[in-house]
């Protein structure tokens, strides 16, 4: 890795390989072209059918089909990379065997693997889930106590005690980012404060991989958003400055029907998340 974090040049700062994993899924398609200017290669990764219909692969990009509940398969996936941006696992609510085996043991596969191939950082896909059963009307930080919404948010909050864990001990550092919503435009009023911009994304992923000394930090992806209920100053070392901002989309969620005042999407920051389940196989 090249570059300082000074006034500017981390704007061109740039791995020799870097992955991506989840290449397949919503956010990592999007992601996938801009990360031409982030390493000289990028190893782009998913499951095998969906890696299979993904777009072509472009000059600068590895394909390579895998699972992370596999540890050898994940070992192999990260030798020979500096850099790790996890997005791969399981996206939505699920039961917690579908959980399990991308979220809770990939995740394992992939800091073991990080710490056998001394990967210089990894970025962790963290979910605003890990602490959606906190209000709408709350302002909380990093520091407070993380609350999920269901099996995903679990997952991601053991994602962030694994990152925490493989730093004390190994020095592995990580940004956690506690995604938001990606979307190209802010879908309802919930969105108004977790909406992030594909450009803030983007520049907070590279601020998140070249700022030196992290540690173990963890911030909140989302844009300057006039609502907001998410407070990153124990981030803001990154210097993560986005720019866009949910606003533009005020008309036409404010058109939208009001969701009842004690629906759980007008009243938690989870929203739907917190109603989904339970899931009982053992039901009839």
């Amino acid at each position: 890795m090249s570059g300082e974090n000074d006034s500017g040049a981390w704007q061109s700062a740039r791995f020799s390989r870097l992955l991506l994993t989840g290449a397949a899924g919503g956010v990592g398609k999007i992601l996938r072209p801009r990360l031409a200017g982030f390493a000289d290669v990028v190893r782009v990764s998913d499951l095998a059918r969906a890696i299979e219909t993904a777009d072509a692969a472009a000059s600068h990009e590895e394909v390579l089909a895998c699972d992370l509940a596999d540890r050898a398969a994940v070992d192999a996936m990260v030798a020979g990379c500096e850099a790790i941006i996890h997005l791969g696992g399981v996206s939505v609510e699920r039961p917690f065997e579908e959980i399990l085996e991308a979220n809770i043991k990939g995740v394992f596969h992939i800091y073991e693997a990080a710490r056998r191939h001394k990967v210089r950082r990894v970025i962790f896909a963290s979910s605003n889930h890990v602490t959606g059963y906190y209000r709408q009307d709350q302002k909380i930080d990093a520091r407070d106590l993380r609350r999920p919404d269901g099996y995903y948010g679990l997952s991601k909050s053991y994602g962030e005690d694994m990152a925490q864990f493989y730093f004390d001990r190994y020095g592995v550092e990580t940004v956690s980012i506690r995604i938001g919503s990606i979307f190209p435009e802010a879908k309802d009023r919930r969105m108004m404060a977790s909406w992030m911009s594909v450009d803030d994304f983007e520049q907070l992923l590279r601020r998140a991989l070249f700022t030196p000394g992290v540690g173990h930090t963890v911030v909140y992806g989302m844009s300057d958003n006039a609502t907001t209920w998410w407070d990153n100053r124990h981030a803001a070392h990154l210097g993560y400055a986005p720019k866009d901002s949910s606003e533009i989309f005020r008309a036409k969620v404010e058109a939208q029907p009001r969701p009842a005042p004690t629906d759980p999407v007008a009243v938690l920051q989870g929203g739907a998340f917190t109603t989904i389940g339970p899931f009982d196989p053992l039901a009839g």
